[in-house]
């Protein structure tokens, strides 16, 4: 069953008077449980795709189905609700609120969706990802691939149907992405959520089942991956 579906999409801004178009004509479909990476040069819309995809912000032409509701002509509010209830996003610079702890970033979405039980979910989730013990911690007194693990956990907090992932490894040294990296497959095929990540590395595009490039705003190629 599809859980994405794009059609048509293009995407243009505007800027001191002049229209630039970021993305032309995107058309595509991901299976349910799949693991895609997107990937190609730095400025040719991956990273706007990818916020498309996932409701953060509205196509200028095009359609956008998530678990088959039309969202591009939907609402702030009616889109940020779908959000809560399937999609999962992992920002490339974490988006940690500086003055929660771990625990209570995690917390965040749970207690947004009104679920009684957030601290013991939120407990559950950073021992998951092999911090419980750093539970009461700022960002700031966090390395970079702790962060990145607690941005994971808040991204599962809501059993997402879909993952988003904007460069997950992109600030993080070697050692810590082999870590993220299977972290991110291990709770993908776990939970049986969707995978769709943003990556410049195609060591890590190439273990996902599909690598979609983008080019100038153009989808270029769409290949199952050996």
């Amino acid at each position: 069953m599809e859980i994405l579906k794009i059609k048509n999409l293009s995407k243009t801004f505007s800027s001191e008077g002049k229209s630039l178009k970021v993305l032309d004509n995107i058309s595509f479909t991901v299976e349910k449980g799949a693991s895609v990476a997107l990937v190609g040069p730095s400025g040719s819309g991956k990273t706007t795709l990818l916020g498309l995809c996932a409701g953060l912000d509205r196509t200028s032409t095009g359609e956008v189905y998530l678990n088959n509701e039309l969202i591009n002509h939907l609402s702030e509010d009616d889109r940020a609700a779908i959000r809560n209830q399937h999609v999962g996003f992992i920002f490339q610079n974490f988006q940690l609120l500086p003055t929660l702890t771990a625990i209570e970033n995690v917390m965040v979405p749970l207690e947004l969706r009104g679920e009684k039980n957030s601290k013991a979910t939120a407990e559950a989730l950073l021992e998951k990802v092999g911090l419980n013990n750093r539970a009461d911690h700022y960002p700031s007194q966090l390395s970079g691939g702790e962060q990145q693990r607690i941005a994971i956990a808040r991204a599962f907090s809501n059993n997402p149907s879909i993952l988003f992932a904007d460069e997950p490894t992109g600030n993080l040294d070697s050692e810590t992405s082999e870590k993220i990296v299977k972290l991110l497959f291990d709770l993908n095929k776990e939970a049986g959520t969707t995978l769709i990540m943003v990556t410049h590395d195609l060591e890590l595009a190439a273990k996902t089942q599909r690598i979609i490039r983008i080019k100038g705003g153009n989808l270029i190629s769409d290949e199952k991956t050996a």
